[in-house]
């Protein structure tokens, strides 16, 4: 046991905020549960574990806090209610406490990913397959009465066709389940599919779904709800939670700064201060520099940054920027929200405002990942390759398509605000972004940014009429091209 140091409570406290295995725990057989990865924490309450105990392969949950008896026995019920329904699950093999911390081990599944993850390395046709599983996997669920009240991906396994639930903690027993509430768990697992997929292949989807179960659904009703309940998550998510302390996000708060890190990037340590950004930015190379905003590239601590300030020009600016979000603020809120859409952009790493009294906004700094890459139009004048160019402008036209469905306007559509890795385009200056509640007011802010974009190739004949052609095959909605200019009879001729 030389390499499993028994671990005490407080140590493992500390574990679930940052720290590694192996570390051991004495259970109260006497058997010993050697922990060789932390794979999930959750601050101060949870730790998700790989391990070996009695010989086997197994993953640990170990609940902390005040509310560990209450947490381990909610998961072991929700895990239960999956397996006396014969729902694929990993078998609960042992439960203790010890100390006060609640233990629940489970079966190892051999070769099992998490959906997660694969779906994210997944070709487009994988994911169709997958989503097929999934189909059959829900259907169950909703038969038993059974509800997965946590929806999202990293919830379940894939281990050659099979689909494992795991996370009992999100599991709840309905008797009976209604149509409305069926609908709803159906289409927030829906909406975590990208959205041009899950708009092509809903139909398909729930006859799939129709196939195992007890109730009909709406394609219309899961399309509207899956649409609202993705832009609501992405709301939450990129005006709340990345502005707050979180698993994703440091903050730090005074009466002169607030500035928020992004977690992958706390090893930077980057200053809660403007005057060391300032000294920074003097010696950087400067991408551009205006009254209102200063851009400039350097590396710290061996990454490539890109750090935007945002200026106050004069005192009618500074009063007008006291009481508004900045737009470096903006800028952090956007990217996180492309993130969590599955959008390129470069990673956001940090915000710095200066703050008065500790809410009224002064200057303010964004700093993200650099991508040394060229721009759209750089990239066409660089790529002589014709299957390159075209599947370059495919890939733009589907992520102006994908903004459409997100109901997203970018609202400056120049070509430099689009970056070029390989074929696919990465979004960039995301201040003037912004995500729209209605839909007639972002099919108007869509216009514009076709318009705008449309611009950039009125003097190359080749281009403009290839992004014309695609407009027209990917868009089905023809009156929204036709109002952008873009079924007018203004194709340039070469």
């Amino acid at each position: 046991m030389e390499n499993y140091p028994i671990a005490s409570t407080k140590i493992l406290l500390l574990l679930t905020n940052q720290g590694d295995a192996p570390f051991g725990l004495l259970l109260d057989n006497q058997s010993i549960l050697k922990v060789n990865e932390i794979v999930r924490r959750v601050p101060n309450k949870r730790l998700v574990c790989q391990a070996i105990w009695q010989q086997q392969a197994v993953y640990a949950k170990l609940f902390l806090g005040e509310n560990a008896k209450r947490h381990a026995e909610r998961d072991r019920r929700g895990a239960q209610y999956l397996l006396d329904n014969h729902i694929t699950s990993p078998k609960i093999l042992y439960q203790a406490e010890v100390d006060g911390v609640c233990i629940l081990i489970f079966e190892a599944i051999p070769q099992a990913q998490n959906l997660e993850v694969v779906w994210q390395s997944s070709t487009q046709q994988k994911r169709l397959g997958i989503a097929h599983l999934l189909m059959s996997t829900l259907a169950q669920h909703h038969r038993a009465n059974l509800l997965q009240t946590d929806m999202y991906l990293k919830n379940f396994l894939l281990a050659g066709d099979l689909i494992y639930t795991i996370d009992g903690d999100g599991i709840r027993q309905f008797s009976p389940l209604t149509s409305v509430t069926v609908t709803r768990n159906f289409a927030v697992l829906i909406s975590k599919f990208d959205v041009i997929d899950a708009n092509n292949w809903l139909a398909d989807l729930i006859a799939s779904y129709h196939v195992n179960a007890v109730m009909k659904l709406d394609v219309q009703e899961v399309m509207r709800i899956s649409s609202w309940h993705r832009t609501q998550v992405a709301n939450t998510y990129a005006t709340q939670k990345v502005f707050r302390q979180c698993s994703d996000v440091n903050v730090s708060k005074s009466q002169q700064y607030f500035s928020a890190i992004s977690a992958q990037f706390s090893h930077l340590d980057l200053p809660f201060d403007a005057s060391i950004y300032d000294d920074w930015m003097a010696s950087a190379n400067v991408l551009k520099k205006g009254k209102t905003c200063t851009v400039v590239s350097m590396v710290v601590g061996q990454t490539n940054l890109v750090i935007k300030r945002y200026n106050i020009k004069d005192m009618g600016h500074a009063i007008g920027r006291l009481f508004r979000k900045s737009r470096a603020a903006i800028s952090w809120s956007n990217a996180h929200r492309l993130i969590l859409l599955d959008i390129a952009t470069p990673k956001p790493i940090a915000l710095l405002e200066e703050r008065r009294m500790g809410w009224l906004r002064g200057k303010a700094y964004f700093v993200s990942e650099m991508l040394d890459v060229p721009d759209v139009k750089a990239y066409f004048a660089l790529t002589i390759n014709k299957e390159q160019r075209a599947e370059a402008v495919k890939q733009i036209v589907l992520l102006f398509y994908r903004l459409y469905l997100l109901k997203i306007s970018h609202g400056d559509m120049k070509a430099t605000n689009i970056k070029m890795s390989s074929t696919k385009p990465v979004l960039i200056d995301l201040d003037s972004m912004y995500q729209h509640r209605f839909s007639l007011c972002a099919k108007q802010a869509h216009i514009k940014d076709l318009k705008r974009f449309l611009q950039n190739w009125k003097d190359d004949a080749s281009l403009y009429n290839a992004f014309v052609k695609t407009f027209k095959v990917i868009y089905p909605e023809q009156s929204l091209l036709q109002k952008a200019g873009v079924l007018d009879n203004k194709e340039i001729k070469d």
